[in-house]
């Protein structure tokens, strides 16, 4: 246990910029603080004192912002980055090096007794506010972007955005991946690719309209009235 704690401890120290040594990580991070909890709740959980788990797990939650079920599975160097809204389902399983960012969920999407929340494979990074929903598979070496909605399992490797979640590269080197989860020219803008077919549609029935001599200019009258026929479509 003891060099569990550790292990989490230099993660953050390796992996945070921000980070400014051990003694002040140790004692300001409140997601190193709600990891060290869920390792007390899990142990706890795991011998069967499932009542005393859960008091721990609550006061963890109370004093972090942080959820996790005292029965979700983590490993080890697990990093929890700024922490407030982070919440991590029963059943879930984190792999080792995993870092989650704010408001991140590892949820579920039933109500059965079973398997329903995310694995997590190894040394993944969860974008700020995503959402990783039901008993489906991220794969080692992933990247899950801001506020992507992920219902779907992901191989390893990948670049994952968007709502839904959808791949939108791979990298075959896991040590030296090429690509980054912030590159902007990665990051599809549904808005804009959709007024930029809009645009384009109405291109082409601009130039319908003027090869048929159809064309003809909107304007109110005399007496600033617009005609009913100039809104017809």
């Amino acid at each position: 246990m003891l060099s569990r704690l550790r292990h989490d401890l230099l993660a953050i120290t390796e992996r945070d910029p921000a980070s400014r040594g051990t003694l002040e990580t140790a004692l300001t991070y409140p997601g190193l603080h709600a990891l060290w909890a869920h390792r007390v709740a899990h142990a706890l959980w795991r011998r069967r004192l499932r009542f005393a788990a859960r008091v721990v797990a609550s006061l963890a939650r109370a004093l972090t912002g942080v959820d996790i079920h005292p029965a979700a599975t983590l490993g080890e160097g697990v990093f929890i980055d700024h922490a407030l809204g982070v919440v991590i389902g029963e059943t879930a399983v984190v792999g080792d090096d995993v870092t989650i960012y704010q408001g991140v969920t590892l949820g579920g999407t039933s109500l059965t007794h079973e398997k329903r929340h995310p694995t997590i494979g190894n040394r993944v990074i969860i974008g700020a506010g995503a959402k990783v929903l039901g008993p489906i598979t991220i794969g080692d070496d992933s990247r899950v972007g801001a506020n992507a909605v992920v219902v779907n399992s992901v191989p390893a490797n990948s670049v994952v955005v968007g709502i839904p979640g959808r791949v939108i590269a791979r990298s075959s080197d896991a040590k030296n991946p090429t690509f980054k989860i912030v590159a902007s020219e990665l990051v599809p803008d549904p808005v804009g690719l959709s007024l930029e077919s809009l645009f384009e549609r109405l291109h082409d029935v601009e130039e319908e309209i003027g090869v048929r001599g159809r064309a003809h200019e909107v304007r109110p009258s005399a007496a600033g009235i617009w005609s009913g026929d100039d809104f017809s479509i």
